[in-house]
């Protein structure tokens, strides 16, 4: 190549990206008995009533439950006010006696809080952040900075969950190994990978392209599931991360829930598998569809930013947490 900047920023460019997909991720420390987890109002209301399966569940694992202000509190949809729900989550973040934070429920409202949040305490001390759907803000902006999270069940669905998932976060917060055979499925196509696994629900991944806690999925494992979108929405956000190389260097997609999908007077004409199916049909990555994970009862937990190795044959699909 005769013009050595160019060639300069190809080198510089490669030896970036390598760096970013073998990255150390930070893991925080698993929980023993008699360690503390805060529960948390991030997004939408709820109050105490509907927790107490979650309460009981965590103290079953012989754990305590701090309550965060926010829960019972009320502005509309949101449990409280932005700076109120950003006080309490600040709050539990700078308390080194909170080993793990529970989101309650997910909804809409992270988003609107997490630029009010200091991390350098937690940074300095890293702690469990769990939970799914709109806590997918914090697992992506947290994931920037090299911190492994759980993407697992809130906490209202403990009275709901499967047997499997409510397990399956007993075991990631106590460190035992994860490790899921999913059955195969008809979309699947077939392949080996190994990386770090990161994503969460399409529609905030989506909603945060472009902000500074949006991930570069270069190199990893992407995850998505949704709920409650119209079908030409689910095609509007994979057309938008295909048409901006979101899926250009992934080592594999893994689809969880497309749950309660909905339709126009006019039928799209695909459900969301074949929607995605269709926008990723010119790559060459692994794909497994129906992973148990999202808007279902069977939602297993997963560690987002941890090393993951699949394995999609004709028989079922293998994904192993490091």
């Amino acid at each position: 190549m005769k013009n050595p900047k160019i060639l300069f920023l190809l080198v510089l460019g490669f030896f970036i990206q390598t760096a970013q997909s073998q990255r150390k991720m930070i893991t925080p420390e698993f929980l023993q008995k008699g360690d503390t987890v805060g529960l948390i109002a991030t997004a939408r209301k709820i109050d105490l009533v509907n927790l107490q399966p979650a309460v009981k569940l965590l103290e079953s694992w012989g754990l305590k439950v701090v309550v965060g202000k926010t829960i019972g509190k009320e502005d509309h949809q949101l449990a409280g006010p932005d700076w109120q729900r950003a006080t309490d989550l600040q709050e539990m973040l700078d308390n080194p006696s909170i080993k793990a934070i529970w989101a309650a429920k997910g909804g809409y409202g992270t988003v609107r809080i997490v630029d009010r949040i200091d991390f350098t305490n937690f940074k300095k001390k890293p702690k469990w952040i769990v939970g799914f759907s709109d806590v997918t803000v914090l697992h992506s902006h947290i994931n920037n900075m090299g911190i492994e999270t759980l993407h697992a069940i809130v906490a209202v669905s403990a009275k709901t969950a499967s047997p499997a998932a409510i397990e399956s976060l007993r075991k990631s917060l106590f460190g035992e190994k994860l490790e899921y055979h999913i059955p195969h499925h008809e979309y699947n196509r077939n392949g080996k990978a190994k990386g770090e696994i990161v994503g969460g629900n399409l529609s905030v991944l989506y909603s945060i392209l472009g902000s500074k806690s949006a991930i570069d999925y270069k190199g990893k494992i992407l995850f998505i599931e949704d709920l409650d979108e119209y079908l030409y929405h689910i095609d509007r956000m994979m057309m938008n991360l295909k048409r901006n190389g979101y899926f250009d260097g992934v080592k594999a997609v893994v689809v969880g829930g497309m749950t309660e999908m909905n339709d126009n007077e006019i039928l799209w004409g695909k459900d969301a598998l074949q929607i995605i199916q269709d926008v990723l049909k010119d790559y060459k990555f692994p794909i497994i569809y129906n992973f148990p994970a999202g808007h279902t009862k069977d939602n297993r937990a997963m560690i987002l930013g941890k090393t993951v190795s699949i394995d999609v044959n004709d028989t079922e699909s293998v994904v192993k947490f490091e």
